[in-house]
């Protein structure tokens, strides 16, 4: 499970994917080349985090 968030969103991520997967995820930034074309998994913003499984 992945889940992309831009910086109004991230706690919001943290927290379902804990729900989902019980169990604290990762938080890396999304790489420099992706961040262009790599939008919130909750609005249109570009994401700045990548929320993943250990």
């Amino acid at each position: 499970m992945n889940i992309n968030s831009c910086e109004t969103h991230i706690n919001h991520a943290l927290d379902v994917f804990v729900a989902e997967q019980g169990k604290f995820p990762i938080m890396e930034v999304v790489p420099k080349e992706e961040k262009l074309s790599t939008k919130c998994s909750y609005c249109e913003e570009l994401a700045i985090y990548v929320v993943v499984k250990e």
